[in-house]
């Protein structure tokens, strides 16, 4: 399909109602246009009129019916069926159902539906995973992995460039603890031996399940056992500072622990652009930590290093930035402070985006505003933090599995598969598709549930509500489009054509104007799209995704249950509307995408 920049409804109707305005002498601040809260009145209204009869000293309704009636013989006025002034000084304008079925018609023959970011493309690095290595993914790791994931897609459709990074916890004490537990089971392995000169087996000496054993089992051990703690710091030290064996075993456990991650990732449809770790900005920290101390802004205070980061209007206090405890060790502050140089170096973003729990919103400001104070990050980059709320039970806490455990993200999209397959009983369908389309549906209600959500906000995991195929749901919305691809498919055979086919032959078709009022609704809502991605992309939103899909859904429900699409007698009206059924369908399989989700073809 061709790629067509076509301007925004909401923009055509500002920039007819502004020139009306500056054409009468007022400014063009007061031809902002707004969609209706009254759609049985009109589609879009103008309140600019009360603003501008304060300035100058004129009754709003003057002029709003001197600007209505300058914007009826306007050349731009020619895209509105109505233009009315109403008291106490609102325009009311309704779009001519000619002008909205050529605007989705042509929004239907463009690959990109008609959207061009008009703003210069940022450069954006997105950090939206986080787990830490040798631990199992659970559903903790849920909402930064799709939410991040959404927001890729967004932005690059926007035109943006995304470099998605998963930022790996595999540094520290948990390395430790991990190293020691393998050293009490197996203190004959080489890793051990430091008169062991030979190559070390590429064979790790743990599955992922052992590994996965191991490091809770360590952590415990250390809180009971000070002699078994002090091991497992000794352990660290001599990883960090690059003993060969330890350096060994500890690829052995990224190897392990990426590998698993990166099948569980892909999962649930998500997927990183780089595998960048904590260890890796290991090399910039004593550099860094030099040139604060030169330059003025780290200092020693208790004993540890910090930086100051309150300024005069704060309203709260904000803590130092601890940059060294005072054993003269790391913290994730200072690794979080040495990834912002690095990103700068590596890539000169525009924007970093960090995807993250909003309870450590607090460490964030003080990471921010530490790079922007020591100069490690340019005064222009926007460090943005996207701190999302809790996935909860019904019981309003932290959801946990029925034995009050945290739960495995694979055990949480396993029970949801089976909730979605029993649903799907009674479908003639054979058993293998049976259970890769209950994955999909299962999958598009785990996610849609929590996206549907503003990410900032808790939310309340439902499994009967997000799995059921009726309202606000990932299944409702998939249904929508398996019951259009079952309309277009019996259009296929009917016409003896092959689905290969079916752009060419709607190339050559035209909608005409509305013929009943669900259809001038769907066609309205559709040629809403551009305006809902710049939104959503301005302020990283995938819930304003999840709005747009479930209105266009309701208004093709309605549309399909008010029109006999397939039986009308008019051929022409009949094409129109199976052209309209066609780009609803692709705007929402386009929107699915944006959210990670896939559409099934049957349910």
């Amino acid at each position: 399909m061709r790629r067509v920049v076509m301007k925004k409804v909401s923009v055509l109707i500002k920039e007819a109602v502004e020139k009306a305005f500056v054409s009468l002498g007022y400014d063009k601040k007061y031809g902002m246009v707004g969609i209706s809260n009254r759609p049985d009145l009109c589609q879009y209204q103008c309140n600019g009129a009360m603003a501008a009869a304060k300035e100058f000293k004129k009754a709003p309704l003057f002029i709003a019916d001197e600007v209505a009636d300058k914007l009826q013989l306007s050349e731009e006025g020619k895209i509105f069926e109505k233009i009315e002034a109403v008291n106490p000084g609102f325009i009311n304008l309704t779009l001519k159902d000619e002008f909205l079925a050529d605007y989705v018609n042509e929004m239907g023959e463009t690959g990109n539906f008609g959207y061009e970011n008009g703003g210069e493309p940022k450069k954006i690095v997105l950090d939206y995973g986080g787990p830490n290595v040798a631990k199992p993914l659970h559903v903790g790791h849920l909402r930064p992995a799709i939410i991040g994931e959404s927001i890729k897609r967004i932005e690059r459709f926007a035109g943006n460039e995304v470099i998605g990074d998963v930022h790996l916890g595999d540094w520290g004490l948990p390395m430790g603890l991990i190293i020691t537990e393998v050293r009490h089971r197996h203190p004959e392995l080489p890793y051990f031996d430091e008169s062991f000169t030979g190559e070390y087996p590429k064979e790790a000496p743990f599955t992922i399940e052992e590994l996965e054993e191991i490091y809770p089992l360590a952590s415990i051990k250390s809180k009971e056992d000070e002699e078994y703690k002090n091991e497992a710091l000794q352990a660290t030290a001599l990883l960090q500072n690059g003993n060969r064996g330890y350096m060994a075993l500890w690829h052995h456990i990224l190897d392990v622990s990426v590998t698993d991650l990166k099948k569980n990732y892909h999962n649930i449809n998500v997927s990183f652009d780089l595998w960048k770790k904590e260890s890796d900005v290991q090399v910039y920290i004593p550099d860094m930590v030099e040139k604060m101390k030169a330059d003025g802004f780290a200092y020693i205070s208790e004993g540890a290093l910090v930086v100051d980061v309150t300024k005069e209007d704060d309203k709260k206090e904000i803590p130092p930035c601890i940059i060294l405890k005072s054993d003269g060790a790391a913290l994730y502050s200072t690794t979080d402070v040495a990834t912002i140089l690095e990103r700068v170096k590596l890539f000169n973003p525009t924007d970093i985006i960090y995807v993250v729990d909003k309870r450590q919103g607090m460490h964030f400001e003080q990471v921010f505003r530490t790079v922007k104070k020591t100069g490690i990050a340019p005064e222009e980059l926007n460090l943005i933090f996207l701190g999302f709320g809790t996935m909860n039970g019904k019981d309003g806490k932290p959801f946990k599995t029925r034995e009050g455990g945290v739960m495995r993200l694979e055990r949480l999209i396993s029970e949801i598969t089976e909730e979605v397959e029993a649903k799907m009983s009674d479908r003639d369908m054979d058993e293998e598709v049976k259970h890769k389309v209950a994955k999909q549906v299962g999958l598009a209600a785990l996610k849609y549930g929590d996206l549907s959500n503003q990410a900032s906000k808790d939310y309340v995991f439902d499994l009967e509500r997000f799995t059921s195929f009726e309202g606000n749901t990932g299944p409702y919305i998939q249904y929508t489009v398996v019951r259009i691809r079952s309309i277009l498919d019996k259009f296929i055979a009917e016409k003896s054509l092959n689905k290969a086919d079916l752009d060419n032959f709607f190339a050559d078709i035209k909608l005409v104007k509305a013929a009943t009022a669900s259809e001038r609704e769907l066609e309205l809502v559709l040629a809403k799209f551009s305006d809902m991605i710049d939104l959503a992309a301005t302020e990283f939103a995938p819930h304003k995704v999840c709005a747009y899909i479930y209105e266009v859904s309701n208004c093709f429900s309605a549309f399909y249950h008010e029109n006999h699409i397939l039986n009308e007698q008019d051929e022409a009206r009949k094409y129109s509307m199976l052209k309209l059924s066609y780009i609803t369908e692709k705007i929402i399989v386009k929107c699915l995408d944006l959210l990670g989700i896939e559409a099934p073809e049957r349910m």
